[in-house]
């Protein structure tokens, strides 16, 4: 149970899909970022970052989720089109047929049925739910934006009032003013100039590339309504550290990690950790999934489609391969009460050539396996995956939470006319015109 958790846990650390890692990334940041702004800018300036980034976060993790189960609650159950249903499976109709014929249940197929009656239709309805549920997370961002700008103005007023001073004199300087090439970016509300165009379906079943979208949005918007070119210098960093070290640097990190280790990592920490690799090495079964698998073209006499690989899958349950896609996720079950079963959700994409990428992965941990002192070998390959996550963990939580707060830190005392927090200069100018 305690390795089930733990190997869990690293999966998810280390999935380019999940979104638990961008949390942990963007709650280091946003804990460095209220830190630094304690430091530069004492409590006034601290409370806005803090309802900037934590404000944020809640809707930059929980608010697309929350309108899509709205949408799948509302629209879906109206029209009786079962949200579950993917519409990637559209892409193939002989795999489409295939899932019909190997609906675990009638209700589930009839639902497949019902999608699959008008393509067109419910492709639109699943890009309306992908749209809407951005859109909507964005405009709630916006709300935020709009609501902390007068709170953080009102909050310095009333901090000067405490403090029974008024000052007169203003630093004006170079950066009281957002860059022109930022304004007028879009004279639309934000999220009525959303282009869906392209390869959308990479974004709407991605978790981390639909927040990645968000965080589009998100960052133009911060860096359109900077009341001053000292906030618009801030996000530039802010914004800049994350994109990178959000998104990018992470994928660049565990790549290179996987390169340079001495035994392969890059199987999912769940299939690493399971005893039933082990027991698979040691008693060949591994092997002859393998073997099942690779001598398919040989039967057929022809390399094999998506079609019969997804038969393939289908038809032997036993196959180590498959046993294993089932437990990284590749292919979806079906849960009963709230456990997984071996039982394949046809309604789920199945991703061929996710599932060719787990054979031969286990194919190279197979052929690097050797015969004797097996457990030593595994233990190895086990530390040296949780070596690589925590490594890549690491170094994005270090860059966001320490290396981005303390260069905008810098960024204060470095420029001129930068040090004061511009929202206590322009309450002071505004207390002082009263």
């Amino acid at each position: 149970m305690i390795t089930a958790i733990t190997s869990s846990i690293y999966s998810k650390l280390g999935s380019n899909t999940s979104l638990v890692p961008l949390a942990i990334k963007d709650i280091a940041n946003s804990i460095g970022l209220t830190a630094g702004s304690y430091v530069t800018g004492q409590e006034v300036e601290g409370k806005d970052r803090f309802i900037d980034e934590f404000g944020t976060q809640a809707i930059w993790l929980g608010a697309i989720p929350f309108f899509k189960k709205v949408t799948d609650l509302t629209l879906y159950k109206i029209l009786k089109i079962d949200p579950k249903f993917d519409v990637r499976n559209l892409k193939n109709k002989d795999i489409l047929a295939k899932a019909i014929e190997k609906a675990p249940t009638e209700k589930i197929k009839q639902n497949i049925i019902k999608a699959a009656k008008n393509p067109k239709y419910t492709k639109n309805l699943a890009l309306g739910k992908f749209a809407f549920s951005t859109i909507a997370a964005i405009t709630t961002y916006t709300g935020l934006t709009k609501f902390r700008q007068k709170y953080r103005l009102n909050e310095a007023k009333e901090k000067l009032k405490q403090q029974n001073s008024k000052h007169n004199k203003l630093q004006t300087g170079l950066y009281q003013k957002t860059p022109q090439a930022f304004e007028g970016i879009h004279n639309a509300k934000s999220g009525n100039k959303i282009s869906f165009s392209g390869n959308w379906q990479e974004f709407m079943f991605n978790p981390a590339k639909n927040i990645m979208l968000l965080d589009g949005a998100i960052t133009e918007e911060r860096l359109r309504n900077s009341e001053s070119g000292q906030e618009f210098i801030n996000y530039t960093i802010k914004e800049g550290g994350t994109w990178a070290f959000m998104y990018f640097a992470g994928d660049i990190i565990r790549k290179q990690l996987e390169k340079k280790s001495k035994v392969p990592i890059e199987l999912d920490s769940r299939i690493i950790e399971s005893k039933d690799l082990r027991n698979a090495l040691k008693l060949g079964t591994l092997k002859s999934s393998l073997n099942d698998f690779n001598n398919l073209e040989t039967k057929l006499n022809r390399k094999p489609t998506d079609l019969d690989i997804y038969n393939f899958i289908h038809e032997n349950p036993d196959n180590f391969i498959v046993k294993m896609a089932k437990k990284a996720d590749i292919i979806q079950t079906i849960k009963q009460n709230n456990k997984k079963t071996d039982i394949i959700d046809t309604r789920a994409y199945l991703d061929i050539e996710e599932f060719k990428g787990l054979k031969v992965n286990l194919e190279k941990l197979y052929q690097k396996a050797p015969a004797d002192k097996l457990d030593n070998y595994l233990d190895k390959v086990i530390k040296s995956k949780r070596m690589a996550v925590l490594k890549n963990m690491g170094i994005c939580v270090g860059a966001l939470g320490i290396a981005v707060p303390l260069i905008m830190i810098a960024m204060r005392y470095i420029l001129p006319n930068n040090k004061e927090y511009k929202v206590m200069e322009k309450a002071k100018k505004e207390t002082a015109n009263t």
